[in-house]
């Protein structure tokens, strides 16, 4: 965070969101990520990223939930603030679309992310439920491998085990 910051440039504000592995380890779920996945509205924040990867030795990905599964309402609401540093503040993205997007994806360590996200309180199981329930049908067509009946089963099954 620090190197982005550093190499940001002058004259603006940025906002960098971290996602999945980033906010596991930064949260202190997990020791490590094999990437970082960062996103940001204003890509220029990242005119160094080629740079930082190189001198930090770490793969840095840019990805945010709605790359992989259709956007929770309201999501651009509940970004949690982790710190400013220079003129880029960051935050953890969305919890309830971090949690979604895993609990889809369905990797071993996704599903013990999103488990997370409710034991810590970032995520409430049943306002997940709700706002997956609220995806319009029509926002699955950007998503073919996804079906509303399948999501709905995915997000109610994790729920149940996590209650």
């Amino acid at each position: 965070m620090r190197e982005i910051a550093t190499s940001a440039p002058p004259g603006d504000a940025y906002r960098v969101y971290l996602v999945g592995g980033g906010t596991a380890v930064l949260a202190g779920w997990r020791r490590s990520s094999v990437d970082v996945d960062l996103f940001s509205d204003q890509e220029e924040v990242f005119r160094d990223i080629q740079r930082i990867k190189e001198r930090l030795r770490i793969n840095i990905e840019f990805a945010r939930p709605e790359h992989f599964v259709p956007g929770l309402p309201g999501s651009e609401l509940r970004h949690v603030f982790i710190e400013t540093n220079g003129p880029v503040s960051f935050y953890h993205y969305d919890p309830y679309a971090q949690a979604f997007a895993k609990i889809v994806r369905g990797f071993r360590r996704d599903v013990e992310d999103a488990g997370q996200f409710i034991r810590t309180g970032m995520v409430e199981p049943d306002r997940l439920r709700s706002l997956v329930a609220q995806i319009p049908e029509s926002a699955y067509s950007r998503y073919p491998s996804l079906s509303p009946a399948s999501v709905t089963k995915a997000v109610g099954d994790f729920v149940a085990r996590a209650a």
